[in-house]
């Protein structure tokens, strides 16, 4: 789509210094609505965005109901928003991707991060699972997916439409399939195989972001006996088996989850190391103090707490709780591995949150290495939200 004759977005004066530092995304209240009203526009129509002064900053796509009214695609205002471009920008993703992992098991398109905000894919193997989370994304669908088809040449591809953004998008939760997608997927990660649920799980069906902390585990795990919460289908668990720890137990709310992971330990030879707790984490956690259980590694890899700005409050109380349950149960010398994947809480806040629970129950905390996403999901350096997970390895010493 040629961007030569797109209407133009036009900023207040002042609010354009945000995009000439790089950034991507432009909120409604910086948007000059007497010369372009923001109501004028349809969700998901192509712009050009323009300064003040008329100096064109970038072309995009605007959503005049959401606080991130439009976000930048390229930085040249006469751009074809056509197949091509998609390509150009899926090769340079592949490029990147082939460079850090030998086998085609990773996230493809990490939004911002690989300059196609509204848009993430992971692959696995000639299987493709397409989120496109804004509406202008979602016009430029059938161009993104021709180029996925020229560049990857994917068996099938799962469009999982499940977000809660496209809703604020004004877009459907329908998933589609493109082809043949089967209902599960195999991968590997550090020597282990999995059998990961396609649409019916969790995300994409498989973490890949913490594929980097996940291997930082296995050298404090041999012969050790290990906590797994959160576990979902044993990405932490059997993989610290596998590793050579002398037991595993694994906590999840999800029935399926734990079927699959059933499956996963046996598939991996580890299901005698192994057993699998179904139940909500802080009641588990409590019930295994109770019970006297005493582990030497702990890993709480939770959900997000905190979704939006407000959760905040909330989300950390949550954090500090299923971090001071946590410690509860690590011996001393132990370890926690905890995580965090809210964006809107800082890596510093979440060590003050670790801390405040090891000074609560009186203990000394250490801490050994930190961790961050994997660089399939790279960083936006203008764009602090790209980089939303965070991991502490801690030492409680006796």
């Amino acid at each position: 789509m040629n961007t030569a004759h797109l209407p133009v977005l036009a900023l207040k004066r002042n609010e354009d210094r945000r995009l000439r530092a790089g950034h991507l995304w432009v909120y409604s209240n910086e948007v000059d609505n007497r010369k372009t009203p923001l109501s004028a526009f349809e969700p998901g129509t192509l712009i050009v965005i323009q300064s003040a002064t008329g100096k064109a900053l970038g072309a995009g796509y605007v959503n005049p109901h959401s606080l991130i009214c439009a976000r930048i695609l390229g930085r040249k205002p006469r751009t074809h928003f056509d197949a091509g471009f998609f390509a150009r920008r899926l090769t340079s993703a592949l490029e990147l991707r082939e460079i850090l992992y030998a086998a085609p098991y990773y996230r493809l398109v990490f939004g911002e991060g690989d300059a196609l905000p509204g848009l993430v894919i992971d692959r696995y193997a000639d299987v493709c699972v397409v989120q496109i989370t804004t509406a202008g994304m979602e016009v430029l669908r059938e161009p993104m997916l021709e180029a996925l088809q020229q560049i990857i040449a994917p068996a099938g591809v799962l469009l999982l439409n499940e977000s809660p953004v496209r809703e604020l998008e004004g877009l459907s939760l329908e998933n589609g399939i493109i082809d043949t997608v089967p209902e599960t997927i195999e991968l590997e990660e550090g020597g282990a195989r999995f059998t990961a649920p396609l649409g019916g799980g969790q995300k994409t069906g498989w973490f890949y972001d913490q594929r980097s902390n996940r291997q930082a585990m296995l050298k404090y795990v041999r012969g050790r006996r290990v906590l797994d919460v959160f576990s979902y289908i044993g990405a932490w668990g059997i993989q610290a088996a596998a590793a050579g720890a002398a037991e595993v137990v694994c906590v999840d709310a999800s029935t399926v989850a734990l079927e699959y992971l059933q499956h996963n330990a046996a598939a991996n030879t580890v299901s005698t190391r192994l057993r699998a707790l179904q139940g909500d984490a802080f009641a588990v956690l409590k019930e295994l103090q109770e019970d006297g259980q005493v582990f030497d590694v702990v890993v709480v890899d939770p959900p997000a707490f905190i979704k939006r700005r407000k959760d905040i409050p909330g989300g950390e109380q949550g954090y500090l709780r299923l971090n001071r349950l946590a410690m509860n149960l690590l011996a001393p010398g132990g370890m926690l591995i905890s995580c965090s994947c809210s964006m809107h809480l800082a890596e510093n806040r979440l060590q003050s949150l670790v801390y405040q629970a090891a000074r609560q129950q009186g203990r000394h905390l250490q801490i050994l290495e930190r961790g961050f996403q994997a660089p399939d999901h790279p960083v936006h350096p203008a764009i602090p939200e790209t980089a939303y997970l965070k991991a502490i390895f801690c030492r409680l010493p006796a």
